[in-house]
């Protein structure tokens, strides 16, 4: 056990019985009661009789790790007495703990989890902290050895990319097309724009936020976040802004990288790189689709991701073109302010119940966060623990199942409680209900957060959902396959974007002039998301099949995919190779396996059409297996899949002469 160590008080605040008891209240029990068991060595904290489970149902979320009324007073009861003993205790906690202690303690809040889930675990949980640091720099593995690296994108992934470049004391040069940082968290302004998955979790390992505002943070909170980080990290004089990289060109005889940008004034400017790590995301290409007519239309019409904020919809009658996740967002935070909304389905979205999806964070929970150590990081933990395999049960497709609407048993349980939760809302307008039941499986799409907020927009007196096919745009409107013209002043398409259009934001040429895009041939794939045959020291970060769609963390495979590239980079740097090239062989394989598993799911046994799949109709974006899976697959490099490029004799004469 490791010896108690002060913890220095700050504000600590009303730490009386009075304010402990109301604090209680809005607690999350399960992470409180872990977090005591640490912080006092207690494990009277922790008895079995309380223990959480982590299986979220089908519908709704896991109130207090399932715990009944009766165990909740008890766990209340053991929480006070646990403050107040670390409160009369001159406020003094037990340090990180060791490997066998968070083993019990991981045992109790993630019960069940196989012995093979820890390491995971304990990365998630940051323990010991930054574990996924490097842990070596170029100086002590290759002394004398110049290496640059290019990152594209300073969203979240390009971030953590630079950070551990960083760490290494690797040369690194990041490229941004925006002034600032946050990647589509800068660029979506959108009304109501904000996130729908927990925002505790939606967070460095290694870099947590005690404090968010929000159980779902908005969008300036969330680019805050990520601008603090950069800031705090050193990384700015890394990053040129207004910066658009035009090419990227390997040079196959020197075994370098020739990139070429130009900044938001100025001639393009070409630099050589040892390799690149390309973070320009899934969601930062704006989708319109094309309709006829649509240069006709006289009024403003614009993307969601490009939200013309000089345009005022106070008393302007609003179309909006779409009803996926900016929608859900859009529609309720306008549809007060407009004279009359229009939304256009093509088809409408499965909705997940969120009570507390728009509410802000209660103030005692805040100051729980704030003040008792380790709670906001086992409360980050457990929102992620409940959401490692999430619902993929239910999106899993059942060999022979064949009842229409649903893949399984499982899924088509599913089904009916989201039907139930529809039914219930809409059932005052029966003429909405039958507009806004999907035909097709739950999680063939995304699925929707909501509060409520859609259903009252939608049963405003000045909106209207319309369901027939858009015919054609006019000058005054839009016109459906019915005959109506629908008269608008605004537009706005919630369309989504290119998801699938990878790395097509500039030229990409490989070994010999290979161009990326020709040999994709509009079907991009990548061994784990991240290299991709005849281009060398090309890595991708939230690649092709590394989206998430009903369990796991964005955020942890970015990590994840950032610190198989450093090791990457290491074994090439300790070997004294010039780069990695993936074998053609293994890059079949891997997907062959990957498509396979995708055909099991949801999202790729249903005939339905979605952003997750290509122009191909194969599925593009989504991991389809069990998160263990990619942690199991990314720790180490396997230089089987790889071929090895020696460094040209001009690069070993460099690194002899230093």
């Amino acid at each position: 056990m490791s010896e108690p160590t002060a913890v220095p008080q700050g504000p600590a605040g009303d730490w009386s019985d009075e304010h402990l008891i109301r604090a209680l209240q809005v607690a999350d029990l399960p992470s409180l009661l872990v977090t005591l068991a640490q912080v006092l060595g207690d494990d009277g904290c922790i008895p079995e009789s309380l223990r959480p489970v982590s299986v979220p149902p089908a519908v709704g979320g896991l109130h207090q790790g399932g715990l009944d009324k009766e165990q909740q007073a008890r766990a209340r009861a053991l929480c006070l007495k646990g403050l107040r003993a670390f409160r009369d205790g001159g406020f003094t906690a037990v340090t990180e703990p060791e490997p066998a202690r968070l083993r019990e303690l991981l045992d109790y809040i993630a019960h069940g989890a196989p012995d093979v889930y820890l390491p995971l675990l304990a990365h998630e949980l940051d323990v010991p902290h930054d574990c996924g640091a490097p842990g070596w720099t170029l100086t002590e593995v290759a002394p004398g050895r110049p290496f640059r690296v290019a990152v594209i994108g300073t969203g979240l992934s390009g971030l953590v990319a630079a950070y551990r470049l960083k760490q290494a004391g690797i040369e690194t040069v990041v490229f941004e097309k925006n002034p600032g940082v946050g990647g589509t968290w800068f660029e979506n302004t959108y009304p109501g724009c904000r996130l729908d998955t927990h925002n505790y979790a939606y967070s460095y390992s290694f870099a947590q936020k005690p404090d968010w505002p929000c159980y779902f943070s908005t969008q300036d909170s969330i680019r805050q976040y990520f601008a603090d980080f950069a800031t705090d990290s050193g990384l700015l004089p890394l990053i040129r802004f207004s910066t658009r990289v035009l090419s990227a060109a390997y040079d196959t005889d020197a075994a370098t990288w020739r990139v070429t940008s130009r900044g938001a004034s100025g001639p393009a400017v070409t630099e050589t790189f040892d390799a690149i790590i390309s973070a320009v995301g899934q969601l930062n290409t704006p989708l319109i689709p094309a309709f006829p007519g649509q240069e006709l239309f006289a009024g403003p019409s614009f993307h969601t991701a490009q939200w013309r904020h000089d345009v005022d919809l106070a008393d302007k009658r609003v179309g909006v073109i779409g009803t996926g996740a900016s929608a859900f967002q859009v529609v309720p935070a306008i549809a007060g302010t407009v004279a009359e909304l229009t939304v256009f389905q093509r088809n409408p979205p499965w909705i997940l119940p969120s009570a507390n999806y728009v509410d802000r964070i209660e103030e005692d929970q805040l100051w729980l966060f704030r003040t008792v150590p380790h709670y906001a990081q086992w409360f980050r933990f457990y929102q992620f623990w409940t959401s490692v395999e999430g619902r993929r049960r239910f999106s899993q497709a059942e060999p022979g199942w064949d009842k229409p609407g649903s893949v399984s048993a499982a899924n088509e349980h599913l089904r009916e409680k989201l039907t139930e939760f529809l039914t219930e809302t809409f059932g005052d307008r029966p003429d909405l209900l039958e507009k806004v039941i999907p035909a097709y499986p739950p999680g063939a799409k995304r699925m929707l957060r909501d509060n409520g907020a859609w259903s009252r927009a939608l049963k405003q007196d000045n909106a209207h959902l319309e369901t027939g096919k858009i015919l054609e745009f006019t000058p005054n409107g839009i016109r459906t396959d019915d005959g109506v013209e629908h008269e608008l002043d605004v537009i706005i398409y919630s369309t989504g974007f290119s998801a699938q259009q990878f790395l097509s934001s500039f030229s990409v040429t490989g070994v010999n002039g290979l161009d990326l895009q020709e040999y994709w041939h509009g079907d991009a794939r990548a061994y784990l998301g991240i290299t991709i045959p005849h281009f060398p020291n090309l890595f991708c970060v939230y690649g092709p099949n590394t989206n998430l769609v009903v369990n796991g963390s964005t955020v942890l495979f970015s990590e994840l995919s950032v610190e198989y590239i450093l090791t990457a980079i290491k074994g090439l740097l300790t070997r004294g190779d010039a780069a990695l090239d993936l074998r053609e062989d293994a890059y079949e394989r891997y997907n062959e396996a990957l498509d396979a598993e995708n055909r099991r799911m949801a999202w790729g046994a249903a005939g339905v059409n979605s952003w997750y799949k290509n122009a191909a109709g194969r599925v593009s974006q989504v991991w389809p297996y069990p998160l263990l899976d990619y942690w199991t697959a990314s720790r180490e490099v396997d230089l089987s899949v790889y071929s090895r490029v020696p460094l040209p004799p001009s690069a070993r004469e460099r690194v002899s002469a230093k």
